[in-house]
């Protein structure tokens, strides 16, 4: 069984036991979170949709590698070095309801 869910602006296909590094939010480390179905597949092949509870449980926080923006004009001496590190919440599916 498998589902496809909706977080951060991002779709991803979990399955119980799966471990996944999704945008950060704003829950406590333990706790329990319900995520957005969009498509539930059952072991029978059978799809439901809009009609599936996704449990995930927090194991924690952090913040993704450094992407460094480089911008830069020739002949102008122009140039700017900037990183970022984007924030994220770890999850572990705990259980798929139909």
């Amino acid at each position: 069984m498998y589902a496809v869910i909706k977080t951060g602006g991002k779709q991803y296909r979990v399955q119980v036991g799966d471990k996944l590094k999704v945008e950060k939010l704003n829950v406590p480390v333990g706790q329990t979170v319900e995520l957005e179905t969009l498509m539930v597949r059952d072991d029978n092949g059978n799809v439901i949709l809009d009609k599936g509870k996704v449990i995930a449980e927090v194991k924690g926080h952090g913040l993704g590698r450094k992407l460094i923006v480089f911008k830069y004009r020739p002949k102008k001496n122009y140039r700017r070095w900037k990183g970022h590190r984007q924030p994220y919440t770890e999850l572990e599916i705990k259980e798929i309801q139909i």
